[in-house]
Parts: structure tokens; C-alpha cells; sequence
């Protein structure tokens, strides 16, 4: 089978760069394993929350300038211009965010830490000053035994800001069934059980019921909205009091959210989708990939003009480590471990910023592959298999997966 383009690896960064080809007209197939991280995701897209020295950054764009020029953000051509167009895609999907490049604001993260983040999911509880809280008294709103919203924490983290916080809990029948095994008390499950307009209904009777004291916010887990913002919008608005959701710990709804509204704006858009399945292989004449062959379509090779690499970084194994070294297992292009010693590739302060999470493929100025010590022409690496970031220390996910992605798009299409 021939393609204009073959994307390795269906996550943010592969979806974006999907989305982005097949509106420009290529014939695009996208081949993904399963699940992507988004379903860790918490409702919020990060491009630069901290800088290298640990603060927050408010001006995401203006900090870029001074990072390390090891970054992948040092090979785009215009981050601002980029960061609107990532936007675009994600409107073009039918996900409705907030949130500019050039001003951060702060999500509440699922153990109440107050994050810096560029863009979040419409209904989300985000604070524009992390110095200014914008409530002084809040309802934060549980479900009765659900354990992956901490409310104690998240609890503690308000007081500590001088916000006044009653922790509230509430049930219907119809989650007394999940309610019997904690294992089936998890977001997806609750989603599926609760997204019915009579239940909906009922949630929002018995909320209002326990926020009838007045309050200026009421917080809920984010439980609602698997394939598209329609349920949790209807609940928020069913609820006398101003409410919005705070993500819960994995998974997370508006992450699964996200990943099924890029999947099918993607095929929407004429894309082919190879899911359950993962390049082992690539098929090469000198600086040239010509095909690579998958685990499941034996026999058969996907032949392609260019070629992207989005397959993640060690979560999603796009990148895997031995004893002695890390490498790249799908197409074996070189990786930059930074030339250090398995001793050294993490630190015993888990509070530290780990050296093996800047660890990543190799690219040169176009973001394109190298093999051998040699540039494969067609080749192309985006999101977090990119050396030279360490995303939990910038707090830069986000940005790198869908920014990268657009630029390669750039360079393929010029």
C-alpha cells in the first residue's frame, strides 16, 4: 500500500501532524498500538510551565527564547504562529479550549496543586493569578467512594491558599452497582454509566441540594464528556451555582475525550487508521526509507514518500533501555542518551529533574532522523521521542507533541 505520508505512533503528536497533512490534501495512514498518554492527560495543555531554574513562567513565548538550545523548540521556525495553528486543530476537532501562548494560566491538577498550563478544555476550573485565588468559599463535590479525587488534598491545597472549602458527596442509583467493586469506580466507568440526560438530571438535583448554602464555586471531578463536551457542558449548566471539573487521577475523561475527537477528525478528514498495530520494521536504500512493515499486516509493506516518527518516549515505548544502552526498536535510528553512564541516567532524589528524560532521537535542524550517523532524508521525528527536553521539569508535553508535529507538517509540505 502507498501513502503520501505513514505517521508511527497515534498520540497528540501523531494526530496533530494527521489532521494537519490530510487538510493540506496528502494522502495520510497513521499506525498506532492502542492508547495513547493522552488518557493520562489532565484536561490542560502544557507549552512551557516552568523554566530552567524551576519557576513559573507567565509569558510561555517570551521564556521559550531563553531555553536550552538543545530544545526541540529550538528547530521551529515560529513557535507563536505554530501555537495558533495547534489551536486551529484542535477547534477543527471540536475541542473548545482557553488559553493564549503568550499568557499561562493555572489549572488545579487531580491532588490540588496549581499548575501553569496554556490551554484547557472549556469547563475546567482554571485560576488566571495562582496569587489571587478567585473564590473565597467553594463546594468541592464528590461522589460517594469515588477514590481517584482526593478531595482531602485538594481540600488542603485551597485552605492553604485562603480558601474556604466544604468537601460535599453525593450519589444515585445508578452508580450504587459500581459502587460494589472499587475496580469499577473508575472515570471511564462512571462516564459510561452516568451520560443519560435523566441521570444527568438527578446528579444536578443532588448537587444543588448540598450547595444550597451558597458558594462561590462548586468543584466536581471531571466524570462526564467520553466522546464530546456535549454531557459536561448540560450538567454545569443544570447546577444553580457556578460550577466547573477538576481531572481526576487516570484515567482521565477529557483526555480519552481528546484522543476520540482527534481520531475522528482524522478519519473525517480521509485519513487511514492502522489501530492495534505498530511499525517493527523499516525497509531503507541508503539515506532513503522506502516502506516499513507492521506486526500485523504480514506480508505487506506500507510504502510512503515521507515518513513521521511519533511513537513517544518511554511510557509509550517509543523509546526503550537494556543495561547498556537506550534505543529507538522500530526503524533503530540513533538516539542521543546524552553519552552517559547507566549510573548517572538518574538521580536518587526523585524530586530531581532525572537525566534520561532529556534522552531521545536524534534530529537535525528539520527535525528529520538520523541513521548510522547519517540524515534519512525522508524521515522525520515529532513529539516526545525528541531529545533535549525533559517535559515534567518544563512542564512542556503539550506544546513539544503538537508544535514538533506542525513543523515537520511545514517541512514536508513546503
Amino acid at each position: 500500500m502507498k501513502f503520501d505520508v505513514i505517521i508511527m505512533g497515534g498520540g497528540l503528536s501523531g494526530l496533530t501532524a494527521g489532521i494537519a497533512l490530510a487538510q493540506a490534501g496528502k494522502n495520510v495512514a497513521l499506525v498506532s498500538a492502542g492508547q495513547s498518554t493522552l488518557h493520562f492527560g489532565g484536561g490542560s495543555l502544557d507549552l512551557l510551565g516552568t523554566d530552567n531554574k524551576g519557576n513559573d513562567v507567565y509569558n510561555p513565548i517570551e521564556a521559550i527564547t531563553n531555553l536550552n538550545p538543545k530544545h526541540p523548540y529550538s528547530k521551529l521556525e515560529n513557535v507563536s504562529r505554530l501555537a495558533e495553528v495547534a489551536k486551529m486543530v484542535l477547534e477543527r476537532a471540536g475541542i473548545a479550549t482557553t488559553g493564549e501562548a503568550t499568557s499561562n494560566h493555572w489549572r488545579i491538577s487531580p491532588i490540588g496543586g496549581l499548575m501553569p498550563t496554556w490551554l484547557s478544555l472549556e469547563g475546567m476550573a482554571t485560576i488566571q493569578d495562582p496569587d489571587h485565588m478567585p473564590w473565597k468559599r467553594v463546594a468541592l463535590v464528590n461522589i460517594v467512594n469515588y477514590l481517584d479525587f482526593p478531595t482531602k488534598f485538594i481540600a488542603a491545597a485551597l485552605r492553604e491558599r485562603g480558601v474556604e472549602v466544604d468537601v460535599k458527596a453525593f450519589t444515585v442509583p445508578e452508580l450504587e452497582q459500581l459502587r460494589k467493586s472499587p475496580t469499577e469506580m473508575r472515570s471511564t466507568n462512571i462516564a459510561k454509566v452516568i451520560e443519560r440526560n435523566d441521570i444527568i438530571i438527578k446528579i444536578a438535583d443532588e448537587v444543588n441540594k448540598i450547595t444550597i448554602e451558597g458558594y462561590d464555586m462548586v468543584l466536581m471531578p471531571a466524570v462526564l464528556g467520553v466522546t464530546d463536551s456535549e454531557k459536561s457542558n448540560q450538567l454545569l449548566k443544570f447546577i444553580n451555582a457556578p460550577a466547573q471539573y477538576i481531572a481526576t487521577l487516570p484515567p482521565s475523561v477529557p483526555g480519552v475525550r481528546m484522543q476520540t475527537l482527534l481520531r475522528k477528525c482524522f478519519t473525517a478528514l480521509g485519513g487511514t487508521f492502522f489501530t492495534g498495530d505498530q511499525v517493527i520494521n523499516g525497509i531503507f536504500d541508503g539515506d532513503t526509507l522506502k516502506a516499513v512493515t507492521t506486526a500485523k499486516l504480514e506480508g505487506t509493506t506500507l510504502e510512503a514518500d515521507s515518513f513521521i516518527l511519533a511513537t513517544g518516549s518511554f511510557m509509550s515505548r517509543g523509546l526503550v533501555s537494556d543495561y547498556n544502552h537506550v534505543y529507538e526498536p522500530a526503524l533503530g535510528v540513533d538516539v542521543d542518551d546524552l553519552g552517559l553512564d547507566r549510573k548517572t541516567w538518574a538521580k536518587s532524589d526523585v524530586t530531581q529533574a532525572q537525566p534520561y528524560m532529556e534522552m531521545g532521537v536524534k534530529t537535525d535542524d528539520k527535525l528529520r532522523c538520523q541513521r548510522g550517523g547519517k540524515t534519512i532524508t525522508n524521515l522525520y521525528a515529532a513529539g516526545s521521542i525528541l531529545s533535549g527536553h525533559n517535559s515534567i521539569k518544563n512542564l512542556d508535553a503539550a506544546g513539544v507533541d503538537m508544535l514538533t508535529a506542525l513543523q515537520v507538517v511545514n517541512n514536508i509540505t513546503k
